[in-house]
């Protein structure tokens, strides 16, 4: 019997190649892998034809799916190199680490024992006369081929720096774990067993300096543990390099598989060729000549700084400076598109799946839809059959919380007949669908149970978006129950504010119920009833607000605006517009808010402009307060500049106000008036100071009107044709 140890770092493509040098060499009996015991029963597909990596083992509680842990594995990962290489030699293959149902519920206890933690590359890297640990590691393992020699100097130079260290409980417990699967297999009588796992671990993994087997019972004894499930997922590059957050990440996946898919003698040029590929499909000029030059010059730099090959920064500024012509602009396309790419990994048919997954991906093909890590639009046309299919989909999953898809202009697209989405699948997906497979075994019934659901905790402003939710996903048992309780919740709901926030998604519903082929008849009958009751509860809603509320409800009518604007119904319009006109006269109304009801009814033409002048005058007047006027006066402006530009009596008043405050209250004011003329265009800002400079030239509102009317007729009337013939 002999243990071999083989020391490797976690998506090493240098230590991936060491790994099968040494298995060919060694032909060992049996093959252990650092990763929890409960990969054993998926390991065989990793030797399945679907299989393409990159993808992660996945396990999670069961009961809980959220708990979950991922181990992700490149082609070039030296776990992937060692797992495919005793399947394809028939060999026995098995995982070694702490259980996870003991590691996803495992609370770390305080170690008064533990040390800090080492970084075993860092420390490496200093000894060697490095200030990058990530350069020592690429000369010294991943520009280099290695046999079994490199194993057995790792091995040393970890025994050397874990000697005197205690690591904390966790580690000490998973390295208990890893032995004790150890020495179940030599117990098995296997001959040769090669070890594969990170490399700090490598010494205590070496039998002959193996503590106790009760010592390691006692750390292992009286675990919690929990029931899991094991399966394999797509991953994707983007998800291997550490700006995604997993742990074990790396830099730059791209390069690191193409050293390992490369001839050693070839890795320069061929990388140069790919990035010229690249920046000529994106009409940037690169030569042949300019391809060989970057090639030399990555060697040169190589040279000139004592590396064994070129390494990654070399090869970046060679390109940079020959290929991209020193600019540094087209090397942020080759940073995205090769060194960490865009590749989506696949698993093979019979791998474990809950069936909301099975389903999910039987309605994908059906509906064409392609699983991308990369950014897709897509534009759909409701009309369409397969389109409106699509549509429900995505709609459907957003309800089940798995956001494969986002909507694009929701404002613009949900009351039309197109909608565009912006699709991008993210491993942690799979574990969104497991956790909505709790609801359903297929997507429709999953998404009808939750919307069944979120409508027994709703309130009517929930509600009310639900209604537009579940209409837009197309689920007509769900639709009938969100809308009875609608109409149950809002006869109960007493508070204006949240009736308000009910009255926008309801129109949407209402407006746009067509597109969806959706009867709305209930939703009209609430509606209409929602807004009588708004009516007559807003003056006391509006009554004693401080600033945050005050802005709260300001937004609120703002909304119930834009709902009575969808629907063509005078009847609503007159009971809102009456509330308004109620608020508008009504003492101790906030300014913001009853400066926002006499603009609406100024823009419906239910106030002349002379009767809201006369209410601007008395707000802005000597008398009244400067914050409630400023207030006042942001509700009244909010929206388009055309009403200061085209009536200057409203802007002399503002502009006689804005001068007459005095120095502190104008500086309090300040910020106040900026947000206010920030909504403007600069165009709008523009012409609003030319007529205020009129009025402070002393040519007052006539002039300022004046010069609206000092135009040459005659001229105009010479592209009137012109412009009317573009205008169709």
């Amino acid at each position: 019997m002999s243990v071999h140890v083989l020391g490797i770092r976690h998506h090493g493509p240098g230590s991936a190649r060491a790994v099968a040098d040494a298995l060919d060499r060694l032909d060992p009996e049996v093959v252990l892998i650092e990763g929890p015991p409960e990969l054993d029963s998926v390991a065989p597909l990793a030797a399945a034809a679907g299989m393409r990596p990159p993808v992660a083992g996945l396990v999670y509680a069961a009961d809980r799916p959220a708990t979950a842990a991922f181990y992700p594995m490149a082609v070039f990962s030296p776990e992937w190199v060692a797992l495919r290489w005793a399947l394809e030699h028939g060999r026995q293959v098995r995982f070694l680490d702490l259980p996870a149902n003991v590691a996803l519920v495992l609370e770390d206890a305080e170690d008064p024992d533990a040390e800090p933690p080492i970084d075993p590359i860092a420390t490496l890297a200093e000894a060697a006369g490095y200030d990058d640990p990530e350069r020592w590691w690429e000369d010294a393992v991943e520009l280099r081929y290695h046999g079994l020699e490199v194993f057995d100097a790792l091995l040393d130079a970890m025994r050397a720096l874990r000697e005197g260290h205690v690591p904390d409980l966790r580690t000490q417990r998973r390295e208990a774990a890893m032995r004790k699967v150890l020495r179940a297999v030599i117990r098995g009588g296997a001959g040769t067993i090669a070890v594969v796992c990170g490399a700090w671990h490598a010494p205590v993994l070496v039998p002959a300096e193996f503590p106790s087997q009760a010592a390691d019972n006692r750390l292992l004894k009286g675990l919690r543990t929990t029931k899991v499930a094991a399966t394999w997922v797509p991953w994707t590059s983007s998800r291997l390099a550490r700006a995604s957050g997993y742990g074990a990440g790396i830099s730059s996946p791209g390069w690191y598989h193409h050293l390992f898919t490369t001839a050693h003698d070839e890795a320069v040029g061929r990388w140069m060729v790919r990035v010229a590929h690249l920046l000529r499909r994106e009409q940037h000029d690169v030569s042949p000549a300019a391809v060989i030059e970057g090639v030399r010059l990555a060697d040169a730099l190589a040279v000139l700084r004592n590396r064994p090959h070129p390494g990654l920064p070399e090869v970046l500024e060679a390109c940079q400076a020959v290929l991209c012509g020193g600019s540094d602009i087209p090397m942020r396309l080759v940073a995205r598109k090769l060194l960490v790419g865009d590749i989506l990994g696949r698993v093979p048919a019979e791998t474990p799946m809950v069936p909301l997954a099975k389903d999910l991906e039987a309605t994908r093909k059906r509906l064409r839809l392609k699983q991308s890590a990369a950014e897709q639009q897509l534009d759909l046309d409701l009309r369409t059959p397969t389109h409106l299919e699509r549509s429900k989909l995505l709609h459907r999953l957003l309800l089940l919380g798995v956001r494969w898809g986002e909507p694009a202009e929701t404002a613009r697209t949900r009351g039309t007949f197109r909608e565009s989405w912006v699709l991008e699948w993210r491993p942690d997906l799979a574990v969104a669908l497991i956790e909505a497979s709790g609801y359903g075994t297929t997507i429709d019934s999953a998404a009808t149970a939750v919307v069944a659901q979120r409508a027994a905790e709703a309130d009517i402003a929930e509600l009310s978006v639900l209604v537009e939710d579940t209409l837009t996903a197309d689920l007509p048992e769900a639709l009938a129950g969100v809308l009875a309780a609608l109409d149950e919740r809002a006869a109960r709901q007493h508070d204006t504010t949240r009736l308000m926030a009910a009255v926008e998604p309801m129109a949407r519903v209402r407006r746009y119920g067509n597109v969806r082929r959706a009867d709305t008849e209930l939703v009209q009958r609430v509606l209409s009833g929602v807004v009588t009751r708004i009516a007559v509860g807003l003056p006391a809603a509006c009554a004693g607000l401080d600033e945050d509320a005050g802005r709260e409800v300001r937004q609120l009518v703002d909304g119930v605006q834009r709902g009575i604007g969808l629907l063509d119904q005078q009847e609503l319009r007159e009971v809102w517009y009456g509330a308004l006109r109620t608020v508008a006269d009504r003492l101790g109304v906030p300014g913001l808010i009853a400066g926002r009801a006499v603009r609406l009814l100024l823009d419906a033409g239910l106030l002349d402009v002379a009767d809201a002048a006369g209410r601007l005058s008395r707000q802005l007047s000597v008398a009244a307060d400067a914050t409630q006027a400023a207030g006042w006066l942001e509700g009244f402006l909010s929206g388009e500049a055309a009403l200061l530009v085209h009536e200057p009596e409203l802007l002399e008043i503002v502009d006689r106000w804005a001068t007459g405050v005095g120095e502190e209250v104008f500086d309090h004011l300040l910020p106040l008036l900026r947000r206010t003329f920030a909504e403007f265009s600069a165009p709008e800002r523009r012409e609003i100071g030319l007529r205020v400079r009129r009025i402070d030239r002393g040519e007052g509102a006539a002039g300022a009107r004046a010069a609206d009317e000092d135009l040459d007729h005659e001229r105009a009337a010479l592209v009137v044709p012109r412009i009317l013939e573009l205008l169709g």
